[in-house]
């Protein structure tokens, strides 16, 4: 039998398009075969809201992995929450 692999955390991107760290954060997401929600924080203000208030930052991208937050694209962090290597 293979070795069990956890599931996936739940991963939120909030976002931005015309956020240079936020589309580098969804290519890596992409290339690790992650899945993601990616919600555009510049077209809905509830989520806007949202994520200033769980995270007290108004700067894009902001990443929930399971509930812990990631601010900006800090890969060694994502790779720790979401077990990469």
């Amino acid at each position: 039998m293979s070795v069990s692999t956890k599931p996936q955390p739940r991963v939120i991107v909030f976002s931005t398009p015309t956020c240079g760290f936020c589309n580098q954060a969804k290519s890596y997401f992409r290339q690790k075969n992650v899945r993601y929600t990616d919600i555009d924080v510049s077209r809905d203000q509830a989520a806007a809201r949202d994520m200033v208030r769980r995270s007290g930052q108004q700067g894009v991208p902001v990443i929930d992995i399971g509930g812990q937050l990631v601010l900006g694209f800090n890969r060694p962090k994502i790779d720790q929450l979401l077990g990469l290597k």
